[in-house]
């Protein structure tokens, strides 16, 4: 148990019978009154994001999870298959736990959380950016640089981007897992 002094983000909670992570707090003193947390909680099941607050005080159930590296190895009909880098374990993930599946390459380091419990996964994080190869994109015309103008890009994973008119097929560029927008081009 942990009352909501212990509160921070990422911290995993029981609440309502399913568990949620904390996406983001704020500790709110009104001038009259009990002060009380404002929290945003993401079900880790369906992923939704509720707003929820609790009283200043309250007692949590603080469920244990572990999170572990592992590195992405392939893709079949049974999901996507990782391997832990430090005991060499296999595990797949159906596809609706990973937060950006589109974006998984081969050989890419994820985290993994885990019910310590159960030994169930519970969701699968890319890095915030990846870095990826353009297999294809429209031919950029020259001087035409003035404007904020994108493209569409298709990426050696098979997701689409928008990228600016000055990126070519064969550049690597860096992506935003959490947004899928380009960030910026890699030098090599």
């Amino acid at each position: 148990m942990a009352t909501t002094a212990d509160i921070r983000n990422g911290l995993v909670i029981e609440y309502n019978g399913d568990l949620f992570s904390i996406v983001e707090f704020q500790h709110v003193k009104p001038g009259k009154g009990p002060a009380f947390i404002r929290t945003k909680l993401k079900n880790l099941k369906s992923g939704r994001v509720i707003s929820n607050t609790f009283d200043s005080g309250v007692k949590l159930d603080v469920a244990r999870v572990e999170r572990r590296k592992y590195q992405f190895l392939y893709k079949d009909d049974s999901g996507y298959h990782f391997m832990n880098t430090e005991t060499f374990d296999q595990t797949f993930i159906q596809a609706d736990l990973i937060n950006a599946p589109t974006f998984l390459k081969e050989g890419h380091e994820v985290e993994i959380l885990f019910d310590a419990d159960t030994e169930t996964p519970l969701t699968c994080e890319l890095p915030t950016y990846v870095e990826l190869k353009l297999t294809y994109t429209e031919p950029g015309l020259k001087g035409n640089t003035a404007t904020n103008a994108m493209k569409n890009a298709i990426l050696e994973t098979g997701a689409t981007v928008r990228v600016p008119l000055f990126i070519e097929i064969g550049d690597t560029i860096r992506v935003d897992t959490r947004t899928g927008d380009y960030s910026e081009r890699v030098k090599a």
